[in-house]
């Protein structure tokens, strides 16, 4: 089997609730997203999706994941789709770094491979675990009052975890903080993500004032190294998530004992192949999970569900449905959030078919 085509197609995700607001005043209204398409010499398509949170986020912007493909394709034409460690070696040495662009190809060649073994993914990368696994709600920045008042809304949707986007004005923060615990319930878990947002000694502040309060800490600071400084000052369980970009930070936040969870994005890391080995190391070393992604649509989605369904339950902290925070799907076939919870298609592949109509032609085009 070799690939004959790689296309990408270009689709804007407006959110339901206008905007999504998060530290030091960083907001996005609609989503620039991108599809990949692989097609092969056999007939098989496969599909992948890549959608930063805007260009001030990670190092990733929309626009670059296009002409990343551009750039890549190439390079992968007349290539077997299904020797993924294979195909991630030739884009590696096709582009240095950029591991975003390179998601959707990977995404795109495990929706082959699936396919053409009859398998789903999920399958493919460990077995399913359970019927369904949890997820976990995020709360947009905005006024205490407000993001505590949303809670309810989302406990009515089945949602018993909650990530509360912190990382502004501390004593704001920390009002957030205890405003939206005191409306949460036995057995919810809150999470206080500044995402990058705080100084140090901002941080310090915060996590001090809240210490009686049952909250996760998720990466307060920029660096590594300031938040392993505050991760040293308080007993709160710690979470990181940006500076987590590949297996070597992993293995030193593991022999720092930096965190206690650890966020794994797949287009973060460059795709399915890459994060499921690290998915694999945090699970040999004991370490909990939240397996997710910058953003995205359906193919978003059912990548993130394949990859967390397949992860023991025991470690995985919890997902995320992004399909349902936007007004427009972009595929068929996707799983869709029943009671808070998600469970990974059984069909062959992703098991999703993108809608051409809402795609429309591909912006890409590499044969």
């Amino acid at each position: 089997m070799k690939i004959t085509r790689i296309a990408a197609h270009r689709v804007e995700l407006p959110l339901h609730e206008g905007s999504y607001n998060w530290s030091e005043g960083k907001s996005v209204s609609v989503f620039d997203s991108t599809l990949v398409c692989v097609e092969t010499d056999e007939g098989l398509v496969g599909w992948g999706e890549v959608c930063p949170l805007g260009p001030f986020y990670l190092p990733a912007y929309a626009g670059g994941v296009r002409a990343g493909v551009q750039e890549l394709g190439p390079h992968l034409i007349g290539e077997d789709p299904r020797e993924l460690d294979r195909l991630n070696l030739l884009m590696d040495g096709a582009l240095q770094g950029h591991p975003y662009v390179k998601s959707g190809i990977d995404v795109a060649c495990w929706d082959i491979l699936g396919q053409a073994c009859g398998q789903p993914v999920c399958t493919l990368l460990g077995g399913r675990y359970g019927e369904d696994f949890v997820l976990y709600r995020a709360i947009s920045q905005e006024a205490p009052d407000a993001m505590a008042a949303k809670v309810a809304g989302y406990r009515a949707e089945g949602y018993r975890r909650f990530q509360l986007k912190v990382g502004g004005d501390p004593d704001v923060d920390v009002e957030r903080i205890r405003a939206v615990r005191a409306a949460l319930e036995p057995g919810d878990k809150l999470i206080a993500d500044a995402n990058t947002g705080w100084l140090a000694h901002e941080a310090l502040r915060v996590v001090r004032a809240v210490r009686d309060i049952d909250v996760y800490i998720e990466q307060p600071c920029t660096s590594y190294e300031e938040c392993l400084t505050v991760r040293k000052h308080t007993d709160h369980p710690f979470i990181l998530d940006e500076v987590i970009d590949g297996i070597e930070p992993l293995m030193q936040g593991w022999v720092d004992r930096a965190m206690d969870v650890v966020n794994i994005k797949i287009s973060k890391l460059g795709g399915l192949t890459r994060a499921r080995q690290a998915r694999d190391l945090c699970a040999r070393l004991g370490i909990a999970m939240t397996i997710e992604d910058s953003w995205g649509g359906d193919v978003t989605t059912a990548a993130i569900a394949h990859l967390a369904h397949s992860t023991p339950t025991e470690l995985l902290f919890t997902s995320t449905d992004f399909n349902s925070y936007v007004t427009v799907s972009n595929a068929d076939g996707a799983p869709q959030r029943d009671n808070g919870r998600m469970a990974a298609s059984s069909a062959p592949g992703l098991g999703v078919t993108p809608k051409m109509d809402v795609i429309g032609p591909a912006v890409v085009d590499v044969s």
